[in-house]
């Protein structure tokens, strides 16, 4: 599956060579589902098994059991977090990188030509399209893992028995997905040949992503940060739907949506602030004081640094909406000034000395005949 030219790409007619830039954005797709099939080729041979298994599948199970004659049903698996959870991010970040190229390709691509985008609005459409995607299918999926686990009802579940907090494959595999769409975000600055000055934001929301999303998946906090990412993934979703839905829409007539998302986004933040300070500082007795710190100070850290781009963003907006409507005002003051002023250039002169400027008729045809009778006189 080769990649068409998007996103700002120029596509020629030559092909470019082996191994170079362009062969390499162009084909990227198809490169790492090459690799990926390794992996899933390398389970099928015996002498490989056990080490591609290690890429595909699970591990740090911690109890379970297939069934059996004497067991029918099974026991359920539950797992823990582990070092060859790196491996499995390895692989599914492989599987985001191709599942995107997909999305990017066959949807996005094919919609975008239809509504005839500037180049802005397109690299915005193209990300918010994308991460709509990922949040839908997170925050329903996370929804799905708080029902199952039963935390609305019982909401102690989520610190009981800390640190002692196994996961169902459900569960677990929620979180390595994750991490491999955080970590996919950095090789796609150089798939989609992102822009340097565009990309110190996308590289911050990446690593700030593996940084949390890992640093409370391995330090035991998998239901608390289950709940509070699917609170944030509800918030963005609709962020970002809002947004596409501005993009498409020239006339302004959903601008007041924002404010939708505007009281969406500081309830929800203030639920997660309040939920994570409740959780993590009265409800966990047996954590110690630098575990408890670090996990509030991330928390907290980044509903501020949210916090502080959100009121940006609507400073932002209100001074190019201001100047916006100056540069109306002007446009419009100009297009009605411009006669005046022809006018009064016509009629600088009182109206007796226009009238002694211009000779009458009489004058001129008395002067036109005075000369013709000069001329005889002289002829004679």
């Amino acid at each position: 599956m080769a990649i068409k030219a998007g996103m700002g790409r120029k596509s020629s007619n030559k092909n470019p060579p082996f191994f170079s830039h362009e062969f390499v954005i162009q084909n990227h797709a198809d490169i790492v589902s090459c690799i990926a099939m390794i992996f899933v080729v390398g389970i099928m041979l015996q002498p490989t098994q056990s080490l591609a298994s290690t890429f595909v599948a699970l591990r740090h199970n911690v109890s379970g059991a297939d069934p059996s004659q004497e067991n029918p049903m099974g026991v359920q698996y539950l797992y823990t977090a582990g070092w060859k959870d790196a491996c499995a991010v390895f692989f599914y970040t492989l599987i985001c990188i191709i599942m995107h190229a997909i999305l990017q390709e066959y949807v996005l691509d094919k919609i975008s030509k239809k509504l005839h985008l500037s180049k802005f609005k397109l690299s915005r459409f193209n990300e918010s399209g994308q991460l709509v995607v990922f949040y839908a299918m997170s925050f329903l999926w996370g929804l799905d893992l708080i029902v199952r686990e039963q935390y609305i009802g019982n909401r102690q579940r989520m610190w009981e028995g800390y640190p002692d907090h196994p996961m169902i494959f459900l569960h677990k595999m929620f979180f390595i997905i994750q991490l491999a769409y955080y970590a996919h975000m950095l090789p796609e600055l150089y798939f989609q040949k992102v822009k340097k000055d565009e990309q110190k934001p996308k590289i911050q929301h990446a690593v700030g992503g593996l940084v949390i999303i890992g640093t409370a998946y391995f330090l035991g906090f998998q239901r608390i940060a289950l709940v509070l990412l699917t609170l944030h993934y509800f918030c963005e979703l609709v962020a970002h739907s809002f947004q596409l839905v501005d993009i498409v829409d020239k006339e302004g007539k959903f601008a007041k949506l924002r404010l939708v998302h505007n009281g969406l986004f500081i309830l929800t933040r203030f639920a997660t602030m309040v939920l994570a300070f409740l959780t993590l500082f009265y409800s966990i007795e047996n954590i110690s004081q630098t575990k408890r710190v670090l996990m509030l100070s991330m928390v907290f850290g980044l509903q501020g640094y949210l916090f502080f781009d959100f009121i940006s963003s609507v400073l932002r907006s209100k001074r190019e909406s201001s100047t916006e409507e100056r540069a109306k005002v002007t446009v419009s003051t100009n297009k009605t000034e411009k006669p005046k002023k022809q006018k009064k250039k016509e009629s600088d002169l009182p109206e007796a000395d226009q009238n002694s400027a211009q000779p009458s008729p009489k004058a001129t045809t008395a002067t036109t005949t005075n000369v013709s009778n000069v001329r005889k006189a002289k002829v004679k």
